[in-house]
């Protein structure tokens, strides 16, 4: 058997009390609060990153194309361009994109019972993807295309249809006006649904409606849109498939990735990785300086052990191990209820949402949660191995003690 494995279980499972129980069952406690922080952390910040994100693309999709117009607001209305049978081809296989939609805006105004908001109005056609967008209807349903002219519904947000004290199937009147010369013109919308995504930013500004209402209150034609929005298999690709598109679609037209587009909520997101590595860094820190605490204070109270075993002739390689073995007992024991805490309350977070957050301040209304095995179990050994490199520098002092002195030491 292993001398210095079989000397350290009789040292860690001992039942004898002493100062140094206490100093042990701190530093798991602080190695378990540490590892629980950790693995809680980043199942929250992926669970906001992914579900904040989620929401942008849904209503926007992860890469924009439209006029080239480098001055003018990318949250405004289009510039009409003529729909492209080889452009359309090109977007639709360019390598990533799942799929690629028409879509344009248009100012206006909401008027019921003499209440009024601003709003800009989205104009989607009948083969829209509605699967992304209807999980946010709170009430009714998706727009019904089936008229031949164009479609007599809105879909409003639930911020709108509290200010304008708007129900569904209510009538509204819809004003639009003219950017060229001020003329004005208006329509009879019904409401056929409302929604909610939680993101002020849409929720507060934009309505749904039919891209053919905004052709006819324009003068466009039925071959001109405002642009496309596209949808990408794999969001992470957004930068490269935007750079590509840009080099690809003609001078007259720009590719923009929604980051661009809403930059305040991606840098709010990005925010998220500084904290966690915050957090990662105090966590760390926490448990090494409690760990070679522990392991100096258990070397002090058994310096007398010490020199016995060198007066009998053990080498200090042979009594470092005793204390790493120890040590390594402590730390594993540490990670693994670190572990099962942290797995539990993110489990129980995920199933019963019991964590509840100011939706106009965190775009949900319950806090999310994603958890990435891979990075659960990197948490877990990285803490394991920075902890045991750590614990090499206090068992050096075994080095220094004197077996005669170490003897005599009471």
């Amino acid at each position: 058997m292993n001398l210095a494995f079989h000397i350290a279980k009789r040292i860690a499972f001992n039942r004898q009390k002493s100062f140094s129980r206490f100093i042990i069952r701190l530093s798991v406690a602080a190695t378990a609060l540490s590892v629980m922080a950790m693995i809680i952390t980043l199942a929250f910040v992926n669970g906001f990153q992914q579900k904040v994100s989620e929401k942008v693309f849904s209503f926007w999709g992860h890469v924009r194309v439209q006029k080239y117009e480098p001055n003018k607001s990318l949250v405004a209305e289009e510039t009409p361009i003529e729909k492209n049978d080889t452009i359309e081809l090109l977007l639709q296989h360019e390598p990533g994109v799942e799929r690629v939609q028409s879509f344009a805006t248009k100012s206006a105004v909401l008027e019921r019972n003499k209440e009024i908001e601003g709003v800009l109005l989205k104009g989607i056609e009948k083969g829209y993807d509605s699967s992304r967008l209807k999980t946010y209807l709170k009430e009714g349903r998706w727009l019904n295309f089936d008229d031949s002219s164009y479609s007599k519904e809105l879909l409003v947000s639930a911020p709108v249809a509290t200010q304008l004290n708007i129900r569904l199937h209510d009538t509204v009147t819809v004003y639009f006006i003219s950017i060229i010369d001020g003329s004005r013109t208006y329509r009879k919308l019904t409401i056929a649904g409302i929604y909610k995504t939680g993101i002020e930013e849409y929720d507060k500004l934009f309505v749904l409606g039919d891209l053919r209402l905004i052709r006819r209150v324009n003068g466009w034609t039925a071959g001109q849109t405002g642009g496309y929005e596209i949808f990408l298999n794999d969001y992470k690709n957004i930068d490269t498939v935007s750079n590509n598109l840009s080099e690809k679609l003609p001078v007259q037209w720009m590719s923009r990735s929604i980051r661009e587009v809403y930059p305040n909520i991606f840098d709010w997101l990005n925010i998220q990785d500084v904290n966690r590595n915050v957090i990662f860094i105090i966590m760390a820190v926490v448990a090494i300086i409690n760990l070679i605490t522990c392991l100096l204070i258990l070397i002090l109270e058994r310096t007398r052990m010490v020199g016995i075993l060198k007066a009998l002739g053990a080498k200090d390689g042979i009594i470092q191990k005793i204390f790493l073995y120890h040590a390594t007992v402590i730390t594993i024991t540490g990670i693994g209820i670190g572990f099962i805490l942290g797995m539990g309350i993110c489990l129980l977070q995920q199933y019963t949402g019991f964590i509840k957050l100011d939706e106009a301040s965190y775009y949900v209304a319950t806090a999310p949660v994603q958890i990435i095995w891979w990075q659960v179990v990197a948490v877990c050994a990285g803490t394991a191995l920075v902890c045991y490199v750590s614990l090499i520098i206090p068992t050096l002092l075994i080095k220094r003690v004197n077996p005669v002195k170490a003897i005599q030491f009471r």
